[in-house]
């Protein structure tokens, strides 16, 4: 197959992408559906996974916290530990591991097991996302880059609607083992694609700890690294709790809040879309479009949510915004470290990793010291902190020595 170095070809940069670029990016847009799907899967599962295992519901939702915590410590150490592996190899790998994370789950016999399962997840999860932005970026061209991890980013809205439910679904009529096989299938399938239709990706030199801190020393860098705690953390601050909110403060019937939460999903998908386009064609737009729309409709919910139509409305132009905002926020990182994408992706790694973390804590603190109204309005606070970040000024790139 064709190998591709540090650029796909102006021809692809430029929107006018062959059949390969489009076959290679749509495997990884799958590899993405696969691996989120497992990261999510144990949402519709708890009940009856804690009853087979002999453990507390509380217990066993601590599988997905397993696979965050290693997610954010291997995000700095898996594109180190690759050396100069073909990064084809090295992603086919890393969906084989999750075909094998995803098996281990399906045959636990107790909780130290299942733990084991969705650490070795993490770490595929981990690998996957610090090398995904300089894979697309190499396929596509850096020009094109958010058009590229929209498409990516699509597997990530669909695994999201679609896993806890599908699997709640699966798992009622099979029991939660056959939903861990089907996971596992979906990402033999994603291996299937990766090694027909990934190109070669050679790389020329491996990374190293110091270099990829070294790049937080780059002021780009550092306000886009900020603008991830604010957008992400922020919104994991309020988003946790949303159920809660639509439920105890808007008042909504279970039905209801299920309708709302899938235009949530639904309006994330979409965002994705927009996302990409503004990404590639103004980066601090996007930022501020982000910022603006999740700031706003996140605090009119805090304030004006106890009437139904509004509350659906704002979660629904909330959903959009975070749709698009992953995308926005992975680009300008990428374009403030473009000769270093590898390490830049380890950085967003481990910084949405950190945010999705705090986030929730300080979002439970105000939850349960001040009420979830709070919650969702200090998602509000932040995601416009972030509109002040895309009017601060950014320097010439300086590429690492």
């Amino acid at each position: 197959m064709q190998s591709l170095n540090s650029s796909s070809s102006p021809q692809a940069a430029q929107g006018g992408w062959p059949l390969g670029i489009w076959l290679a990016v749509l495997s990884m847009s799958f590899a993405t559906f696969a691996i989120v799907s497992a990261e999510f899967l144990p949402a519709g599962l708890l009940t009856p996974m804690a009853a087979d295992l002999g453990i507390s519901e509380g217990l066993a939702g601590q599988a997905v916290t397993a696979t965050a915590v290693v997610g954010a410590i291997a995000a700095l150490f898996a594109n180190i530990l690759i050396g100069r592996l073909d990064r084809k190899l090295v992603l086919i790998g890393l969906s084989m591991l999750t075909v094998a994370a995803n098996l281990l789950a399906a045959y636990a016999t107790d909780f130290t097991m299942l733990l084991i399962a969705r650490a070795a997840l993490g770490v595929a999860l981990s690998g996957f996302w610090s090398l995904s932005s300089a894979v697309v970026a190499r396929l596509v061209g850096i020009g094109a880059m958010g058009r590229g991890m929209s498409i990516i980013f699509v597997g990530v809205s669909l695994a999201t609607i679609a896993a806890p439910s599908v699997g709640a679904l699966v798992s009622d009529f099979y029991g939660w083992r056959t939903a861990m096989f089907l996971a596992a299938g979906a990402a033999a399938i994603a291996t299937v694609l990766q090694v027909f239709a990934l190109p070669r990706l050679p790389t020329a030199a491996g990374n190293n700890l110091m270099g990829i801190l070294r790049l937080t020393t780059r002021r780009g860098v550092q306000l886009g690294l900020l603008a991830v705690l604010l957008v992400a953390g922020g919104h994991f601050a309020g988003f946790v709790y949303v159920r809660a909110f639509l439920e105890q403060v808007t008042q909504m019937s279970a039905a209801g809040v299920a309708m709302t939460l899938l235009a949530f999903g639904v309006a994330n998908f979409f965002g994705n879309l927009v996302g990409g386009a503004i990404a590639d064609r103004n980066q601090r737009m996007g930022l501020a479009t982000v910022g603006i729309l999740m700031g706003l409709s996140a605090l009119g919910l805090a304030f004006f949510g106890a009437e139904l139509i509004p509350a659906a409305g704002l979660a629904t132009i909330w959903g959009f915004a975070f749709g698009a905002g992953p995308i926005v926020l992975q680009t300008g990182v990428a374009r403030a470290a473009p000769d270093d994408l590898e390490g830049a992706g380890s950085l967003i790694v481990v910084l949405f990793q950190v945010s999705i973390a705090t986030g929730a804590v300080v979002g439970g603190l105000l939850v349960d010291n001040m009420g979830v109204a709070y919650a969702i309005g200090f998602t509000g606070i932040m995601a416009l902190g972030a509109v002040a970040l895309s009017t601060a000024p950014r320097p010439q790139v300086v590429p690492a020595e």
